[in-house]
């Protein structure tokens, strides 16, 4: 058996994240999960931090002291080795912390145009470096050493990659060790790019490319500079959006896609007013592999636009038709399935059909039909044609569990009952400024949807009746809106700090009726949670 004496004088290890291998003179850890030693003593665990074990019996000496050592020992030395790598693995968390300070510091400083070492700032805010605090360096060492420029490349970018994007350019141009570190791919994973392509953009689209930057916003083109600059710039580009560019049009699309981009898995053409259902099909051919489309606000797009939809993008999980007033029942039967040429989207599970004017309860229908075993959310805010008989279809898709119906003037406590009595397993629902909404359909809730977590129910006329209706059956919910529900009194906040435990927001805006005593209740009771009492919402 090891001797706990040598175990104490191994040099410390550290297990850092898996970063991207680099060829380069800087090379980076490209193994998850391995240990490497520490090169930097002000890094180094004190000597006097390894745990101390436990006295034991003291094995025999001789011949047969390795074949009759107690059993224990095993066991002894397991649990010494969990309690030194917590150990290792809380100060490792410490050196972090500080270290992304010392470096914010630093740039504070250097703005000042003054940059003393990271020792002197950590000094200067009323810290000390770890290895200062435990054990003073070793006269050999130099004071070069503990400056944070001599740590690894890994371990730089895994400090800036805490930083914002600013001060990650900021920290590049500090020194060359630190621009190498900083500009890793590592220290740039899924940071999303803002670029107005105004001007020739081939050394923005270079720098992109270095830092494996994937993922893309435009927010303005000009007829020069189109989106093909984008796509040639960017071979791996994963996400593109482009909302609010209202001058992208078919033409300028169907010029940008010349070829297929398998990479690119998410789009948003959000208020790009004079994209048509032409562009849909080239999309539906080059962008195959998409598994998010925005088309939000987008007028022109029609059934066809659904039907190409459902023909090409299969892997599509994410649909947006805000607003898409074109689009009715027929396109939801395309994206459904249930046509044999489409073949339909059967992989959808976010689907925004808000403020769709001509899509109904046979629509409704449709999505049940096709949809049950994958939609898990459905947004039908504003859709003014969905009554009450649509939410019978509703409760038969099983996969269900997000459920978006404000404003829908012709939804009352009849679909509620409908939800209800359907075996809904949804965990969020709104049916906030459904002026239909009253106590009756809080009864039906409290009777049938046990699993809510979110309930949406916003300048809705209940009282305190119905919220003591819902309490009763509602332990388990976490967000509550009641805002703006003029006849709930203190009554109803009283109701819920009981009954409620693990609420984390609520929001009472324009509950006139409620004192201050009971919103001193729900602090009091509630003491980590989220309250919304006027315009602005407060941590509480």
């Amino acid at each position: 058996m090891e001797d706990a004496g040598q175990r104490q004088h191994q040099p410390p290890m550290t297990k850092l994240p898996g970063l991207t291998p680099s060829h380069g003179t800087t090379t980076l850890i490209h193994r998850s999960g391995h240990c490497y030693q520490l090169h930097r003593p002000h890094l180094a665990l004190p000597a006097q931090a390894a745990p101390q074990l436990r006295p034991h019996k003291q094995l025999r000496t001789g011949t047969s002291a390795d074949t009759e050592a107690p059993a224990s020992d095993a066991a002894v030395d397991a649990a010494a080795a969990n309690s030194a790598a917590k150990l290792q693995h809380k100060q490792r968390q410490e050196q972090v912390a500080v270290l992304t300070t010392s470096v914010l510091l630093l740039l504070h400083r250097l703005e000042s145009r003054t940059a003393p070492g990271a020792t002197h700032l950590l000094e200067g805010a009323g810290a000390q470096p770890l290895a200062l605090q435990r054990a003073k360096p070793a006269r050999h060492q130099s004071s070069a050493s503990t400056h944070v420029s001599s740590l690894y490349p890994e371990i730089l970018a895994l400090i800036f990659s805490n930083l914002d994007v600013r001060d990650r350019g900021r920290a590049a141009q500090v020194c060359v060790a630190w621009r190498e570190a900083a500009y890793h791919r590592s220290a740039w994973r899924g940071v999303e790019a803002r670029l107005h392509l105004r001007k020739h953009s081939s050394p923005v689209f270079q720098c992109l490319e270095r830092r494996g930057i994937k993922r893309v916003q435009v927010l303005s083109l000009t007829m020069r500079r189109g989106l093909g600059d984008v796509f040639r710039g960017i071979p791996k580009l994963q996400s593109l959006n482009l909302s609010g560019c209202y001058n992208m049009s078919d033409a300028g699309l169907n010029s940008a896609l010349g070829q297929s981009f398998p990479s690119l898995t998410e789009l948003n053409l959000s208020l790009c007013k004079n994209i048509t259902d032409a562009s849909l099909g080239k999309i539906a051919q080059c962008l195959k592999n998409l598994e998010s489309l925005e088309l939000g606000g987008c007028g022109n797009i029609s059934n066809a636009g659904m039907h190409v939809i459902a023909w090409g993008l299969k892997n599509l999980r994410r649909l947006d038709l805000r607003s898409c007033w074109n689009v009715s029942d027929q396109g939801m039967a395309y994206l459904a399935g249930l046509n044999s040429e489409a073949g339909g989207n059967l992989a959808l599970e976010h689907l925004s059909l808000q403020d769709c004017q001509r899509v109904s309860d046979e629509g409704l229908r449709h999505i049940a039909q096709g949809l049950a075993t994958s939609l898990k959310s459905i947004n039908l805010s504003f859709c003014v044609p969905i009554t009450d008989s649509g939410m019978k279809h509703i409760a038969k898709i099983a996969s269900l569990r997000e459920l978006d119906l404000r404003s829908c003037d012709n939804i009352s406590e009849i679909g509620i009952a409908y939800l209800a009595e359907g075996g809904s397993r949804i965990s969020a629902l709104d049916v906030s400024f459904c002026d239909k909404i009253g106590d009756q359909a809080l009864q039906h809730i409290s009777q049938g949807l046990f699993n809510l977590k979110s309930l949406g129910l916003s300048a809705c006329p209940i009282s305190d009746e119905g919220i003591c209706k819902i309490a009763k059956t509602q332990q388990d919910l976490e967000t509550l809106h009641i805002g703006q529900c003029n006849r709930l009194t203190d009554k109803s906040v009283f109701t819920i700090v009981e009954s409620m435990p693990h609420l984390k927001c609520i929001d009472l805006y324009g509950c006139t009726r409620i004192s201050k005593f009971g919103l001193e209740k729900i602090e009091v009771k509630l003491p980590p949670i989220s309250l919304n009492r006027d315009l602005r919402q407060e941590r509480r």
